[in-house]
């Protein structure tokens, strides 16, 4: 194993870019907060405006189907979601709202979302991570920083003009998710990962104090008895790196030891990418992308400290 030291253009993350990649779920309803607290892995019951929270959607085995960033907004809640499985989770969910107060639509024509990175970021008033302020109609989410530069998820009526600042390229905005080492699940790693896999138990993605949801044994036993064998670490690699891509170790190249969960060109030249590997493949030894004989990756520990299983 390499440890990469991960090329940080921090200069260049700066500005605007439009996420077109996401999509937009609202939740109606008296019941919508209820009904959000018993399918997903944190706490809605008790979310307060001035914060957005991180969740996981998991089925019986606790293997993330989606993953949302939601918060309240002007009587509904809004999940932002990767469009690429936006019909599909809404369909799983409406099948068990039931008896509940609750209507689920696709929100995603009504609003226009925007990365915010460094000064525009900054400027906007971002603080901790999942904190949540207004911005006149418009909704500021503070995300988790990369390479030192503040960022934000900005959702507004679609009508209204964008935020003020320079525009920042896709590619920028999606290398700074990949480098936040926070992933956004997407088509090709469905069922893929236990939320503690892809580290959402340590960057605010699940509430182990909550009541139940679909997966939940799995994933509190995951937790708590000293079982969890796969995190997430950051990779770069000097080829294309693509989401679901099989990662391999040379102690057994014949099963692979992980897979990439997101990726991204990296400003530097190559791809970086979060991968999700078994703990023993991070210790020694060499890994690869794609089979046994792929292209090296050199890995590097996440930009956040983890929160221990216990």
């Amino acid at each position: 194993m390499i440890i990469h030291a991960m090329n940080r253009p921090s200069e260049l993350l700066n500005g605007i870019a439009p996420l077109t990649h996401l999509g937009v779920i609202a939740v109606q309803g008296d019941d919508a907060a209820s009904f959000l607290q018993g399918q997903l892995t944190q706490d809605f019951a008790l979310l307060p405006d001035s914060e957005a929270r991180l969740a996981a959607y998991c089925n019986p085995k606790g293997r993330m189907l989606a993953s949302f960033i939601g918060f309240k907004r002007n009587g509904e809640i809004l999940l932002v979601v990767s469009r690429d499985i936006l019909a599909s989770t809404l369909k799983r969910l409406s099948m068990y709202v039931l008896r509940a107060k609750a209507r689920l639509r696709d929100a995603t024509a009504e609003f226009a979302l925007y990365g915010l990175a460094g000064d525009a970021a900054s400027s906007a008033g971002t603080g901790a991570p999942w904190r949540r302020i207004d911005a006149g109609s418009s909704t500021i989410v503070s995300l988790y920083p990369a390479v030192g530069q503040a960022r934000a998820l900005w959702v507004g009526p679609a009508e209204a003009p964008p935020p003020a600042g320079p525009i920042l390229s896709t590619d920028l905005w999606a290398w700074s998710e990949v480098v936040s080492g926070v992933p956004t699940l997407s088509l090709p790693v469905v069922e893929a990962f236990v939320p503690q896999m892809v580290n959402y138990e340590s960057v605010g993605g699940v509430n182990f104090k909550k009541g139940c949801y679909p997966g939940q044994e799995v994933v509190a036993r995951s937790q708590f008895r000293g079982t969890l064998k796969r995190r997430a670490w950051l990779a770069h690699a000097n080829t294309e790196l693509k989401t679901g891509q099989e990662v391999f170790h040379e102690s057994d190249p014949d099963q692979p030891a992980g897979a990439v969960v997101e990726a991204a060109p990296a400003p530097g030249g190559g791809w970086d990418a979060i991968v999700s590997l078994q703990l023993s493949a991070t210790e020694h030894g060499r890994v690869t992308a794609g089979s046994a004989a792929g292209v090296e990756l050199s890995l590097q520990p996440p930009p956040y400290p983890l929160l221990a299983d216990v």
